[in-house]
């Protein structure tokens, strides 16, 4: 970190630069985290398809000056889902009700972008504001696989046991998915390896305990995210930036998986054509002892920057202008990925430009586009 206080104009600079990975580029460091919304059709010919909602939400943030959307947890198959009513990217009408909204996206100057992802054992649950917790077939959910059978919390049912064949399965699906997406008209693949979702429950040595290929060593608890990262890459255009987002620790006193983990297998990602590391934490475990604050995440990000030279981006109560460009001016990160700041506000990269004093990006149309309709506001 920097010793001497940052100056406005450098935090603006920082945030509002371009940034480009392979032939890709986004137009500021103002990126949208994936955030499930939980209002898709859970069942029948539309289950997991987009809608009206979906559309509106992700065109306010893309009118608002962000620019990059990641799209939320994408399921790769219906039983991946996160909940029966996530959206899912397993069949081609939902290809279709997604392309209006990368279309708008791009007309916007922003870049759209999707996370696919399998959720194994945590899958099946019921939306946050109904309570959550374990949804059982009788009420349209489904018994979760997972590597082991090891529930998630107490009263959750135990998944079923993935076979080799079954793993490989959802490889392929993996891959497909990443098709359908570039049909849909993303230009940025995010591969979901974090909070406890499948891929975390492969690395951690707290749930992975398979005696064959697929468990024990790290060599071995890695081979599943690497294989994903495989079919996704050969699949996915080599011009087109490829992310994984992991949890780099489980916040557990003797936890399945650590920071200097995270920074072995970002090395491995990176010889596989991984172009950034997402870098959040938590969740593999109900009850972990997670020390929330303001950028709490982000030394875990700066670490994998430092060492590897992978692209990183941080995410994590970052709430601020100042906090968020400080954040890439001095280094520890190339993005930051706000979550529940863009629910509260679309706007928020247009506010930060003004408050900062980057009225001239505004002005210019760089890093944070202003349609025409609204310049009179701005």
């Amino acid at each position: 970190m920097s010793a001497a206080p940052i100056a406005p104009a450098t935090r603006a600079e920082a945030l509002f630069a371009p940034f480009t990975l392979r032939s890709v580029t986004v137009p500021n460091r103002v990126w949208m985290a994936p955030m499930c919304q939980y209002v898709a059709e859970a069942s029948g010919p539309d289950a997991g398809v987009a809608h009206a909602w979906h559309f509106a939400h992700y065109a306010a943030r893309a009118v608002g000056g962000t620019g990059l959307i990641l799209q939320e947890a994408t399921a790769v198959s219906p039983e991946g889902r996160i909940s029966p009513y996530d959206l899912g990217i397993w069949n081609d009408t939902q290809v279709e009700a997604l392309r209006p909204i990368t279309s708008f996206i791009k007309a916007q100057g922003a870049v759209p972008g999707i996370q696919i992802a399998h959720a194994g054992r945590k899958a099946s649950t019921g939306r946050p504001w109904e309570g959550g917790g374990y949804v059982g077939p009788e009420a349209g959910g489904w018994l979760p696989s997972a590597p082991s059978p090891v529930p998630f919390a107490e009263g959750d049912p135990v998944p079923h046991e993935l076979t080799t064949a079954e793993i490989h399965e959802i490889t392929g699906r993996f891959a497909a998915a990443a098709r359908r997406a570039l049909a849909a008209g993303y230009e940025v693949v995010e591969i979901h390896g974090a909070h406890g979702y499948l891929i975390g429950q492969f690395l951690s040595s707290q749930i992975n305990r398979r005696t064959d290929a697929y468990g024990g060593s790290f060599e071995n608890r890695v081979r599943f995210a690497l294989e994903v990262v495989d079919a996704v890459r050969a699949v996915w255009p080599e011009e087109l930036p490829l992310f994984f987002r992991i949890s780099a620790t489980d916040w557990l006193e003797e936890t399945g998986w650590t920071s200097e983990d995270t920074v072995r297998l970002a090395a491995l990602l990176q010889g596989r054509g991984v172009d950034l590391l997402d870098v959040s934490t938590g969740g593999m475990a109900p009850k972990a002892d997670i020390p929330a604050a303001p950028g709490f995440q982000v030394p875990f990000a700066a670490e994998v920057k430092a060492r590897t030279g992978l692209p990183v981006a941080a995410v994590g109560l970052i709430t601020e202008p100042g906090q968020a460009g400080a954040i890439l001016a001095d280094g520890q990160a190339d993005a930051v990925l706000l979550g529940r700041e863009l629910l509260r506000d679309p706007y928020w990269a247009r506010t930060a430009a003004t408050a900062l004093g980057a009225e001239r990006a505004l002005e210019a149309g760089t890093g944070v586009r202003v349609p025409v309709s609204y310049h009179r506001a701005w």
